[in-house]
């Protein structure tokens, strides 16, 4: 499936200017993969237990302390609604740099694998599809086109939103 040749790129950097690539490292959710920016991604751990926190929604896993930095830790699995999976040898936390209102802030992403790293051009990009008011998809950048599959971009921004980055900045 290839995006139309008239196909507008879409904003917020994504694919700048046609030639242009913009790398993204993919991971694997249920079966499917998605992606975020490289330039988000400080490092990738194997999974090591957290510190649960009490009073935090189900997908905020606890705290991992990090070379002195206490880190946030959320697992995609759960904060995307999927069934619940017993971590694995392939069990990765991906720590991202996510910026908010406050600044950045660092928190860690469980998934069930690190999959590849994709360059990715403007004419691979398609708009994030409209589910109407009924689902919060806003948090999908774009969707890319890639060696003939789909890859689900995220906006890791939209995605732990203002309000998840504070509750989970205060509890430290």
């Amino acid at each position: 499936m290839e995006a139309s040749a008239t196909q507008q790129p879409i904003e917020m950097g994504i694919g700048n200017e046609a030639g242009n690539a913009d790398q993204y490292l993919t991971f694997l959710l249920n079966g499917e993969e998605y992606g975020v920016d490289i330039l988000r991604v400080q490092e990738i751990k194997g999974w090591m237990p957290t510190t649960k926190i009490p009073n935090t929604p189900e997908y905020i896993r606890g705290v991992m302390n990090l070379r002195g930095a206490i880190v946030p830790i959320i697992d995609l699995r759960l904060r995307f609604n999927m069934p619940a999976i017993e971590y694995t040898a392939t069990t990765v936390v991906i720590v991202l740099k996510v910026e908010h209102e406050a600044g950045e802030r660092t928190i860690g992403f469980v998934v069930d694998a690190v999959s590849d790293v994709y360059n990715v051009t403007a004419e691979q990009f398609n708009p994030a599809p409209d589910f109407g008011e009924h689902a919060h998809t806003d948090f999908i950048r774009a969707l890319a086109t890639v060696d003939d599959k789909m890859v689900i971009l995220l906006d890791i921004d939209q995605l732990v939103g203002r309000d998840a980055a504070m509750h989970a900045a205060s509890q430290h």
